[in-house]
């Protein structure tokens, strides 16, 4: 599955628009990750623990929107977006979305 985001792709046409497609991960550090972390914004610097976590999450998102779109019979996905948000202040919601298309050799 192709997954960009531009409007367009090098060398593909789109052939069909299929609509729009999204991934949606909520996720949550466990209390030795907030402490961690909370130590470490007492000092200053990255914060590893909340790093990782949302690389991952932005990982699991993108595999729920290829999994959204692979249902919807789409062989690519352009215009690709990630937006987030904070529930509470221990979760992260982390969203992938962007429109699902068939794409075919220009």
């Amino acid at each position: 599955m192709l997954v960009v985001t531009s409007e367009t792709v090098a060398g593909q046409r789109v052939r069909q628009t299929l609509g729009q497609c999204f991934g949606v991960v909520v996720r949550s550090r466990g209390l030795g990750g907030n402490i961690m972390a909370g130590l470490r914004s007492v000092v200053g610097g990255e914060i590893k623990e909340y790093t990782m976590m949302l690389e991952e999450a932005r990982r699991h998102a993108v595999d729920r929107l290829v999994a959204n779109a692979t249902l919807m019979g789409a062989n690519g996905i352009i215009m690709m977006r990630f937006d987030s948000s904070e529930i509470g202040q221990t979760m992260s919601e982390i969203v992938a979305y962007g429109t699902a298309v068939i794409l075919e050799p220009a």
